[in-house]
Formats: structure tokens, sequence, C-alpha cells
């Protein structure tokens, strides 16, 4: 019986460690995009090596094949012997061996020789050639090992790479593992979060200008800043692959769970941030900039401000209220003092939520800090207090607006937005209760936008907002 030979990459896991390795590497230094770029212009083996050494990936938490293992596993179990050949960095094939166990050699690239295509091809022969192997692939990089082995196997190959590999004419098997669909990458682009980016409507409707002007503007804001915003949920998922595979549901995440591949990821959120920039520019000047200083900030929190304690929660409180902001410059409507007070405690309560809710699940699974976050199960308490005391300040601003001169110009009955106080103050409480008691989804949002409760209240708040403009 031949040896059997296994390809890593789109083969035995659903993912790329090359792209793996430069987007971890980026997480810890943001240098690293430059240097891996310095170390590419001595060869791609170099710049594995270099990305091998600068990562830190937990191959104990990557998206394996499973039906790809089983398939090893039964070819042991009938005396086979398997060797794992990549083009991989041999450190990082080393780790994900001796995590495994079902290998019996190992081979990857070094600083000079880049184990794919051709190379890899030359390898094997000169390896194996007494004996020879099967080979397990997925890549039209392949072929050139296909046309020296004896037995071929594809796995999730596309139809095209299917009729070259049979083309070849030897016994061949091929392998569908994953499913054909492309809700994963709607999944990628996170667009139930652009329900948040109905805050875009806010300042129109704060300072009852309804226009049909200002209303276009707004949903051409809106789209903007949903192409944009998933644009940085794209990376800031590539970013988070180790702390999301940790995650008992982060790790369902496209990228994390390698239904999406990692080397579309950089693409697509360039292709939504181009889309978002040109919507801006449309826009007007005032807008493109706003949207600027929103990716800055929120980029700025990908890479290191989501690490630091208080500052990542303000920083979130901060992205709320950008919306609010955005909306008025793209409406022309000026904001407030009232509303911008209000959405920067608000939001912050909702942030804290956010991270009680994290919390809470660490107590839970029996962690004592939270993986990518500087917070500890200590903290829970004062990230609770955060959250109720930002929150009934939010109120507190809100009922001093209600008595505030400039709310008699606009409201008819101004004494109905009471009302609202009253509900804010039950769902605010409500909310973190929920979140104290482990049934709070991990962003408050997305639960309150399912929870039937949160609904109702929302009915009564512009209920109560009617009330106000029309009595």
């Amino acid at each position: 019986m031949n040896v059997l030979v296994v390809d890593l990459d789109g083969t035995l896991l659903k993912s790329d460690m090359l792209h793996e390795s430069f987007w971890s590497a980026l997480g810890k230094n943001w240098r690293s995009a430059f240097l891996a770029a310095s170390s590419l212009t001595h060869g791609k083996a170099s710049l594995k090596a270099y990305l091998g050494s600068e990562a830190n990936i937990d191959v104990s938490t990557l998206p394996y094949d499973e039906e790809v293992l089983a398939y090893i596993g039964r070819y042991r179990e009938n005396g086979g012997r398997v060797a794992l050949v990549t083009a991989t960095n041999q450190t990082i094939a080393d780790e994900i061996a001796n995590h495994l166990q079902v290998f019996d050699e190992v081979h990857g690239s070094d600083n000079t020789r880049n184990l794919k295509g051709p190379n890899k091809a030359a390898f094997l022969v000169e390896r194996f050639d007494q004996e020879g192997f099967s080979y397990m692939g997925d890549a039209h990089a392949d072929l050139p090992v296909w046309q020296v082995s004896q037995e071929i196997v594809t796995v999730n190959a596309s139809r095209p790479l299917r009729e070259k590999a049979e083309a070849l004419g030897k016994p061949i098997e091929h392998l569908a593992t994953a499913p054909k669909t492309l809700r994963p990458y709607f999944d990628a682009l996170r667009m139930h979060q652009w329900l948040k980016n109905i805050l875009i409507f806010l300042p129109m409707l704060a300072a009852h200008q309804l226009d049909a002007a200002r209303f276009a503007s707004s949903v051409w804001a809106f789209l903007a800043f949903s192409l944009i915003a998933s644009s940085v949920y794209l990376v800031n998922d590539l970013l988070d692959l180790n702390a999301d595979r940790a995650h008992p549901r982060k790790s369902q995440r496209p990228f994390a769970s390698g239904r999406v591949p990692i080397a579309l990821g950089g693409i697509l959120a360039l292709v939504m941030l181009c889309g978002g920039v040109l919507i801006s520019g449309y826009i007007g000047w005032g807008f493109l900039l706003t949207m600027a200083a929103y990716y800055a900030l929120t980029t700025a929190y990908s890479f290191a401000l989501k690490r630091r304690i208080v500052v990542d929660i303000c920083v979130l409180a901060g992205l709320y209220t950008m919306r609010i902001i955005a909306g008025g410059v793209a409406t022309g409507v000026e904001l407030s003092v009232w509303l911008l007070a209000f959405s920067i405690f608000f939001f912050l309560s909702l942030a804290a939520v956010k991270r009680q809710a994290e919390l809470v699940d660490m107590v839970e699974r029996g962690t004592l800090k939270a993986k990518g976050r500087g917070y500890h199960v200590e903290d829970l308490p004062i990230i609770s207090m955060v959250g109720l005391a930002a929150g009934y300040i939010s109120v507190l601003v809100l009922a001093l607006y209600v008595n505030s001169p400039a709310v008699q110009q606009l409201y008819v009955f101004p004494y109905a937005l009471w009302g609202i106080c009253w509900v804010l103050l039950y769902w605010l409480t409500r909310i973190v209760l929920i979140t104290h008691r482990g049934a709070m989804h991990d962003d408050p949002v997305i639960f309150a936008a399912k929870d039937w409760v949160s609904q109702v209240c929302l009915i009564a708040i512009f209920g109560f907002a009617t009330m106000g403009a029309l009595l």
C-alpha cells in the first residue's frame, strides 16, 4: 500500500495558513504588513518563515475538515502510511501534526524552499519514488503533483479542476465536504448589524425635518455607512480569529469556522470600503470626512483599543454616536447638545452590557480572563454598575430635555415624553438583569431586535413621541 500524501491548506484545513499567519501577525503588530512585504522580496519561502515566527496561532482550534480526518483514519486502519506535505512553514506544520497525531511524517517549507507546485512534485518523487504515493489536494497548484502521483484524491475541487485531474488518466476520487452556498458570505458581512445604522435617521426625526430631500440623503448615508461598517467587521473578524475560535458561539463565524476562505476576506473588505467611499463622496465632502474619522477610529479599535479596559466601551459608545453625527452631516440638520449627551450615555450603557454579557459567559465557562480583551471575571460587578449608571444618566438627560425651552418648539404636548423616560428606565434595568442571569445575546442591540418585550417598548416610545408631537 503506497503512502497517502495530504496537503494542508484547503484540504486538511478549511483555511490557509499563509493568510492565517498574516492576520495573526498583523493583529499583534500593525507594522507586520510592511515587514512581510519586505520579506517577500526575498521569496515566498522567506515570507512564510517570517510570518511563521511572528504569528501566534492556536492549532488546537483551527477548522480542520472532519471528513478528511476520517478518510485519513480509515487509510491508517488499513495499514497505510500518511504524510503531511505542505507549503506551510515547517514549524507550523509540526505543531499541527503534533496536535492531530495522525501523520507518520511531516514536511513543510523552510527559509529557502517553498513546497508548492513543481517544487512539491520534485520533492515527493525524490522522497517516495520507490514505493509511490497517492496525493490529496484541492487547488490548481496541485496538478504538477498529481502528474507524478499514482492516485489522485481531490477535496472540494471546482469542476474545471476535477476535469483537469481526470484528464491525467489515473485512479481518482473526489471528496465534497463543503456545501456550496452564498449564505456564509452574507453572514461574514454581518448585514444584521446594519440595524444599528438606522441611527442615521435620528437627527432628521428628532428635528422634525421630514422632507423628501433629507430622507433621500439619509438613505444614501445609511447605505454608505453600512458598506463601510461591513468592511470593518470583515477586518475585525480576520484579526480576531484566535479569540473567536476560543468562544463557543463566535467560533461559528464564517472565517473562524472556515466556511468562507480567509484569502477572500481582505478582498471583500476592500470592495465594501470602496463602495462606501464612493457613495460618501457623492453625498459630500463633510460626510466623507466623517466616514474617514469613523473608519480611523474603528480601525484603531480593531487593532489596539478593544484590548484596553474602559477605553473599549468608551470607543464603542463613540462609534454609535458617530452614526448620529453622520446623519446630521448628511442631511444638514444641526445636532443638539441634548441628543449628543443622551447618545453618549445611552450607548455607553449598551457597550458596558455587551462586556457584561461576555464576562457572565466567562463565569459560566470557568474562564478567568477574556481572550483578546483586558477584562477579568472580577470586573463583572463594576461593569454591571457602569451599564446601569450610564443608562440612568441618559434617561436623566432626556428628562432634563423634556423640561427645556427647546422642546416647547417641537412638541405640542411635551409632557408625553415623560412616558419615554419611564419605558427606558424599565428597558435598561431589564436588559442589565437579563444579562446578569446569562440570557443575553453577545450584542444587546441584536438581542433587542429579536426580543418581543423590547419591540413593545420601542412601539411605546414611538407612541409617546407621536402623542407629544400631535396632541
